[in-house]
């Protein structure tokens, strides 16, 4: 019976393939792997032999007829360039994939809600169409500092001078001698008394220059100032043509309107008047005797010039910014077409059950899209960790290192003029070093979404 038994529950020995069968399964995978030598080939010459090449030249000198072991890997933590491109990437790392998941994110959730859903992503996703390269030159273009080139500069000027205005006259500037004396702070002063009219001469603005409607000052530097009145003319001393005298106002001189000038007593500024289209002011009411005249530093401020975006400073946010306008659109795609698959049902649910927006956003939708932000964020690491035509383009030469990262400073040791291809080598595996855990990590993802 215990053999019976025995014999009964023994697997069977397995079944041997017929010749012929042996024969095709052997074809079958011959030709599979012709099919995959092409791939394999591509995939040795462009990706494995470049790889162990880099890791292999890495341990020589910038010639590369010395070994010198791991010299250039202690050599790239002292290079305090290199230390910059990696405090930069940190930066890029931290900051560029948070921002664009979490905007897409937001543009994701709230294009759901627009009529012309379609046309707006379409929007949205056109710059990916655009090359770096491309894109790189725009905003450097944008970036600009100069307000008649660059577009962000131009409305900052527009909207600083809404709010506080210009002066008219920034090179202007008394003669020496002529009564006038500067202050520390830009200002003008000249003492004057009540019942007196003064002329206050002053040069370096271009006649061209001058606000329209500005008229001859000869007439209003003729007229009398009347008993307990403190008036005069200010006026641009320069005869255009040539001729006139040095502090006196000629005929042909015209008056310079629209500056400010304060009447100064005891260190109190008593009262403030505006010149005419003529340069001609005029104090009322003053209490008699002497007084200090001051043409204010507001009146020969230099203009505002807008915002160093591309300085040592904002180099690299503004870079960040350049790069989020080109991966926007992928980041609010990607969750997009996850959040298209999300159960409405429980959408619905939440809301019968009484959730505002806010609470089914927080505590519904972001958890069940928790993946796939995940492959997003991880996605976007890996591509900023590589990036290299922002920076190297946008980037003006003398802040070229204030804006390095270990792609371009990789490029920049190996081929930019450092010659050192050793030390290049080892930044290139540094910089596999850390993209390869983002690359496995997200490879797992995969497999464990397919299972």
């Amino acid at each position: 019976m215990t053999a019976t038994l025995v014999k009964e529950t023994s697997s069977p020995p397995p079944a041997t393939l017929p010749p012929r069968a042996r024969s095709l399964r052997r074809r079958g995978r011959i030709i599979a792997l012709l099919f995959v030598l092409p791939a394999l080939l591509l995939l040795g010459a462009l990706v494995v032999y470049p790889v162990l090449f880099s890791v292999g030249r890495s341990f020589f000198d910038a010639s590369g007829a010395e070994f010198v072991g791991g010299e250039n890997y202690s050599e790239m933590f002292r290079d305090p360039a290199t230390l910059k491109a990696v405090r930069n990437s940190a930066i890029w790392v931290v900051v560029a994939p948070a921002l664009l998941t979490g905007l897409g994110l937001i543009l994701a959730v709230l294009v759901e809600k627009v009529r012309w859903a379609t046309a707006f992503k379409l929007l949205l996703f056109m710059p990916m169409a655009v090359s770096f390269l491309a894109a790189g030159i725009i905003f450097r273009l944008a970036y600009d500092e100069d307000p008649d080139k660059g577009v962000l500069n131009a409305a900052a000027v527009s909207v600083h001078d809404a709010f506080t205005g210009t002066s008219a006259y920034p090179t202007a500037r008394a003669r020496d001698g002529q009564g006038l004396t500067k202050e520390a702070d830009g200002s003008y002063r000249t003492s004057a008394s009540t019942g007196e009219a003064v002329t206050l001469g002053l040069v370096g603005v271009p006649p061209k220059e001058l606000p329209a409607g500005a008229e001859p000052a000869h007439p209003a530097a003729a007229r009398q100032a009347a008993p307990g009145d403190l008036s005069g003319v200010v006026w641009l001393d320069f005869t255009p043509g040539g001729g006139g005298e040095e502090g006196k106002v000629d005929r042909r001189e015209s008056g310079l309107p629209e500056i400010t000038v304060e009447a100064v007593r005891d260190g109190r500024t008593a009262a403030t008047t505006t010149t005419a289209s003529d340069g001609s002011f005029r104090f009322t009411g003053l209490d008699r005797g002497a007084y200090e005249l001051r043409l204010p530093a507001s009146n020969f401020a230099a203009p505002y010039e807008g915002i160093s975006w591309l300085g040592p400073v904002l180099v690299t946010p503004a870079i960040i910014g350049a790069y989020l306008w080109i991966w926007t659109g992928f980041a609010m795609v990607l969750i997009g077409a996850g959040l298209a698959t999300l159960p409405r049902d429980a959408l619905e649910a939440a809301r019968m059950d009484g959730a505002n927006e806010w609470q089914i956003f927080r505590r519904i939708t972001v958890p069940l899209l928790a993946p796939v932000l995940t492959v997003v964020f991880v996605t976007l690491v890996i591509n900023v960790m590589k990036v290299f035509d922002l920076v190297y383009i946008i980037a003006p030469g003398p802040v070229q290192e204030d804006a390095t990262v270990l792609a371009t400073q990789m490029w920049l040791v190996s081929f930019g003029g450092g010659n050192n291809q050793g030390l290049g080598s080892a930044l290139g595996v540094l910089l596999l070093l850390l993209v390869v855990p983002a690359m496995v990590f997200n490879l797992r993802r995969f497999r464990r979404s397919q299972r």
